[in-house]
This record gives C-alpha cells, sequence and structure tokens, in this order.
C-alpha cells in the first residue's frame, strides 16, 4: 500500500531532512537554507519520521547529525507532487517505458516509495513517500515553501532511548501524529499512490 502520511494542517505539511551541523545550523539561523547548502544538488524531503530515523540512524550517521522538521507551504508540496516523475517504471502509472522516460526527462522531481518503518525501524506493509526536489523546485522549496523550521535531533535520540530501554509505549508517545495525506485524484494516479 501507498499512502502519504505526514503530520499536516489546512495550510502546511511537515516533511523531514537530516544535515551535518554546518548546513542545520545556518540553516535554523535563517529559517531555510543558506551556504554551503547547495542549491545544485537534488535534495530528498520526507514525510514520514520514521523513516527519516532508518535513512539517518536516529541522527548518528556522519553527515546526518543533524534532523530538520521543515512545516511546507501545502500548495507547494502538491506542485511537487504535480512536476514529479516516479524513480522506477511501473506498469499502471505508466502507459510504457517511453511514457516513463520522457516524464522524467522533463520533470524536476524525483518520487520513490520505499517500505515505511516502525518504531524499531523495521520494514512495514506499506510504503512511505520520499520526494526528490532538483533544478526549479529546489528553489522554490527554499524560496517560497519553507514555513517553519525546527531541530528535532534531541526528539530523535528521545524516541531511540526509549527504543533501547525496551520502552517501546513510551517510544510510541513522542512520535509525531501523521496521517494519511489528502491527495488529489489526479496527484494520486500520477504517483501510483492507494486511495
Amino acid at each position: 500500500m501507498r499512502l502519504v502520511r505526514a503530520a499536516h494542517t489546512e495550510s502546511v505539511i511537515t516533511v523531514y531532512q537530516a544535515y551535518p551541523p554546518e548546513i542545520a545550523g545556518p540553516a535554523l539561523r535563517a529559517g531555510t537554507f543558506v551556504a554551503p547548502f547547495r542549491r545544485e544538488r537534488m535534495t530528498w524531503i520526507k514525510p514520514s519520521f520514521l523513516w527519516m530515523m532508518y535513512r539517518c540512524g536516529w541522527a548518528r550517521k556522519p553527515g546526518q547529525e543533524r534532523v530538520l522538521r521543515i512545516d511546507i507551504d501545502r500548495a507547494g508540496f502538491e506542485w511537487a507532487l504535480a512536476h514529479s516523475a516516479l524513480s522506477h517504471f511501473q506498469s499502471g502509472v505508466h502507459t510504457d517505458r517511453d511514457e516513463w522516460r520522457a516524464q522524467v526527462a522533463e520533470s524536476p522531481v524525483r518520487v520513490q516509495w520505499d517500505p515505511d518503518r516502525s518504531v524499531r525501524l523495521e520494514p512495514q506493509p506499506w510504503r512511505a513517500i520520499q520526494v526528490g526536489l532538483s533544478g526549479e523546485a529546489v528553489t522554490r522549496y527554499v524560496d517560497d515553501w519553507i514555513v517553519g523550521m525546527t531541530d528535532v535531533t534531541e526528539l530523535a535520540r528521545s524516541v531511540h532511548a526509549a527504543v533501547l530501554a525496551g520502552k517501546i509505549e513510551d517510544a510510541l508517545a513522542l512520535l509525531p501524529a501523521e496521517r494519511p495525506y489528502p491527495l488529489p485524484e489526479r496527484l494520486r494516479r500520477r504517483l501510483g499512490a492507494d486511495g
């Protein structure tokens, strides 16, 4: 099952990214990404907190020691999805591989679906979305979409400490409240998401 699950309100959706301190610190002070963040590189945003924890090893992987919660404008997030291409060909979404290749060539955004994770970081039967921004999408993200940024590294460490101590209920209670995001039908079809 493919669902966009996220913390969201009527106006914003929360995504996560992990960076080294030299990128995270200036970004937090500026409220958006500034040098040494590089706009030329693809940047991946993840609405699933636990998928981010899996990816960054609970903020312990080199270069991913600071976890940022980023609230972005929902209109911007949906623009990204509307201008995206799936990372891999998928029958039922694409007529054929040529259609998929054309979509990849013209799209500044990549979408990838990976197994979401439990609080123990075990793979789940549903998939979480990752959204890779490049080119125009990165510019829009950095300059227009970000409405708030918070360091949640300590939250990551607190959840991990509870898991290590076998206090799973305590760990679950600390997690951000994520729920299905209401994708418009045209975006659901483009992403091969479930309704």
